[in-house]
């Protein structure tokens, strides 16, 4: 192995397929991909995929990415898309699970997404995003990587499919993490490890990534949040680093288990959280 920090980091020949490339953390995953030589296929659900992805190729090269746009809810379409990719592409060497369903539908900063209040609907949503998706995927991929004899599964999960929210982080606000996302999310830890134990011999590794607080103050919509808020005061109190996360922070993370820099490394659970989970 190549010791030299550049070329272990280094995404060149690798395709990575990334899902959710359009959100808030999804964007700086994405462009993380491309700046280290990697080549983008994008899913996404947003109008806004095909302008970011032109101003991407404008800025990495033009047939360095190519985009999709995607209800991943829709789980026809998704496996349409899913085998047109593989029979365009071949061999996808870094798949990227990092779509979920945020927002009101799924409970998140509503009254109706409580404990008391949360439904079937809300939890079969929740587990579409943190399972379903994510294994079918895997499923269409995981056949090339295994000719190849290499790959890697990358599944975005959260800190709070370790611990549970704390109440007191929300009183007085209308923001709610709801129970089913945790949940979710932690089968998705155990889908991991389930994948690296059955898959490792075919040289695919599967891990998976828990960010802590990283709150989106970018964009307008039910899940932002104002710089000035008192919430994310509460939240920087909260962390041992005493500040909330920036998207570039999830940058080495992803670089990290997508190149050969984790050459040994299956079936964890890379927690980036300025520290909330050990207190």
């Amino acid at each position: 192995m190549n010791l030299d920090a550049g070329s272990l980091f280094s995404l060149a020949g690798k395709t990575v397929l990334l899902t959710g490339a359009s959100g808030f953390l999804g964007r700086t995953m994405a462009e993380a991909i491309l700046a280290n030589n990697g080549r983008l296929i994008a899913f996404g659900r947003s109008e806004k995929l095909f302008s970011q992805c032109r101003q991407w190729a404008d800025k990495f090269g033009q047939g360095r990415v190519s985009g999709h746009r995607i209800n991943m809810a829709d789980t026809n379409k998704l496996t349409a898309l899913c085998d047109q990719i593989v029979r365009q592409e071949g061999f996808i060497e870094v798949l990227i699970n990092n779509a979920h369903e945020l927002g009101l539908s799924t409970g998140f900063n509503t009254p109706m997404g409580s404990i008391e209040n949360t439904t079937p609907d809300q939890w079969t949503r929740h587990f579409s995003g943190g399972v379903h998706w994510p294994l079918l995927l895997a499923q269409k991929l995981a056949p090339a990587m295994k000719a190849h004899h290499r790959g890697s599964i990358i599944n975005i999960a959260t800190m709070y499919a370790l611990v549970a929210p704390n109440p007191n982080l929300y009183e007085g606000t209308t923001f709610l993490n709801p129970p089913a996302y945790g949940a979710a999310k932690a089968a998705m830890l155990s889908l991991t490890r389930y994948m690296a134990s059955f898959w490792g011999a075919a040289g695919i590794r599967t891990n998976a990534i828990a960010p802590g607080p990283f709150s989106n103050t970018q964009d307008s919509g039910p899940n932002s949040v104002k710089s000035s808020d008192g919430f994310l005061d509460r939240l920087r109190a909260r962390t041992c680093l005493g500040r909330i996360g920036q998207p570039t922070e999830l940058a080495g993370a992803i670089l990290f288990l997508a190149s050969e820099a984790s050459s040994y490394v299956t079936g964890q659970t890379l927690v980036v959280d300025g520290g909330w989970t050990i207190t």
